[in-house]
Formats: structure tokens, sequence, C-alpha cells
């Protein structure tokens, strides 16, 4: 198993870098995790969109889920431009087949995806607009859910965030890793962490946010990991690009866990091991 970064900034993509994004391939599956602004960019220098298998989103806020609309009109355009002129240049001869990539939100995702699609819409080409009935088999979780892609268990762990967000534990016969999303401290990271072979960890602060958004420093992500027994740490979701900054969270989070610990760069791309924990029941 292993996962490419396509985008760690936290917020808004800045300095070049897009918004969250993870690409993991379990070598039967290839899952993306989040779709903030810039990653269906990111995602288009890796593979094409109809090549993934499953897009998962921790939460509905904008740094997160603002590009499933570029990612899901990509996997209409085939379709919608048949027989446009010049379309076979572009997608190669039909026919085309209608995609329908299983989408993983929250629950209560529909009246935000019924506002969303009536935007910006392309009145000459309809099928374009129909991105979460078309491109999308838009399937909603909730806390605790297990859902199957390919050879991946997928488990969705509540954490405490300004929006409903949910960790994400993949685990394949190629290995196991956890994403956090975006949350506070919470007593459910130790869980999420358990066992894991690479365990991804927002850590956006120089120090807790314990208010009502919520967001971890490299230590609570540290801390967490330890605690959970995974292998390794992969640090994300980052204000900036500066390395003295970078560093002094590294150091922070090595003070609490001894494993390999990573900082998240756009386009590196981290190997997870062998050892494969089951999704709990």
């Amino acid at each position: 198993m292993q996962i490419t970064v396509l985008g760690c900034r936290a917020g808004m993509p800045a300095e070049g870098q897009p918004s969250s994004g993870y690409l993991v391939d379990t070598g039967d599956s290839r899952i993306l995790l989040d779709c903030g602004p810039g990653i269906a960019a990111s995602l288009s220098a890796v593979l094409t969109s109809a090549e993934l298998d499953a897009i998962v989103i921790s939460h509905l806020h904008l740094d997160h889920v603002y590009d499933l609309l570029p990612v899901g009109k990509s996997l209409l355009a085939p379709i919608a431009l048949a027989g446009y002129p010049g379309a076979a240049s572009f997608f190669g001869p039909g026919p085309h087949e209608l995609p329908r990539m299983p989408l993983y939100l929250p629950a209560g995702s529909g009246p935000l995806l019924e506002r969303w699609s009536s935007l910006l819409t392309t009145n000459t080409l309809p099928m374009l607009d129909r991105v979460f009935d078309a491109a999308f088999d838009v399937r909603e979780y909730r806390p605790d859910d297990i859902v199957t892609v390919g050879d991946s268990t997928i488990e969705f762990v509540e954490m405490r965030h300004a929006k409903p967000n949910c960790g994400v534990r993949i685990c394949a016969p190629s290995g196991s890793l956890a994403y956090t999303g975006d949350t506070g401290p919470t007593d459910a990271l130790v869980r999420l962490a358990a066992g894991i072979g690479l365990f991804v960890s927002e850590a956006t602060l120089e120090v807790s946010d314990h208010g009502a958004h919520g967001h971890l420093c490299a230590a609570d992500a540290a801390r967490a990991a330890k605690a959970g027994g995974a292998e390794q740490l992969l640090l994300t979701h980052f204000p900036t690009t500066d390395e003295i900054w970078l560093k002094a969270r590294l150091a922070e989070a090595a003070a609490e866990f001894s494993g390999p610990i990573h900082l998240a760069r756009p386009s590196s791309v981290f190997r997870v091991g062998d050892p494969v924990v089951a999704a709990r029941g």
C-alpha cells in the first residue's frame, strides 16, 4: 500500500500547494481521500479521475471538498462531449461508459449537493451538470460504518470538529493506514490509530485547539500515534511551507513518538508496511 500526497495545505491553496487530498493505492484499488481546491489538477498528473475506485470525503469544509465538481465533470466530459467537434482528440474514440464513481460523504450531505449542482451550469451540455447523479454514486456514511472498496475495508471513526468529521481507517492485504481529516483532541484518535501501519494526521497548529472549531498540533498527533501503536506517523494540513516552522513541529512530534515521522509535501509518496489490522465491528 502507498499514499501519494496530492495536497496538504490547511485552508485555501497557497504558495503553489493545493488543499487536502491524498491518493491511496492498495495494489487492488485506488481511493481518493478528500478533494480540496487544487486536487483535481494534482490528481490529473498521477492518473485520470476514471481510474479511481472510490472517493471518500472526511467532512464538508471547503478545503476538503471543493474540487468534487471538476473531478465529477471530468468523469462526465467524454459522454457529454460525444460528437462534439474535436472531442475524440481529448478523450479518444467512443463509446464511453457512464462512470458512477462511488463517493462517500457524511450523512446529511444531500441538500448541499442539490444546491451545489445547480450552480455554474452548462446549458448547452446538460450532461455536464449531472455530477451528483450521473458521475458519482453518492453514498452517505455515519460514524462506525464499515464499507468495502475492492480488497479494502474502510471504517469511519467520529472525530471532533466544527463540521461533522470522520477519520478513516483503510485496511487491505497490502497494509493499513488511518487519516484524521480535521479534528480537535479526542480520545477517539487512539481508536483511529490502533495498530495502523501509517497514521496520517493533521498538525495544523502550534498548540492544540480544544475549542468549538478543533484542530491538532504535532504533539497531539504524535501522542495519538504512540497510544494507538501506529508504526509510522505522517504529519499534514500545514498553514505554511516555512521550513523552520515545519522542523519545529517535527521536533515536537519526535519528543512524543519514537517511530518514523514524515512531513507531508505535495507529490511525496509514502509506503505502508504489510501488517493488516481488521476494521472494528
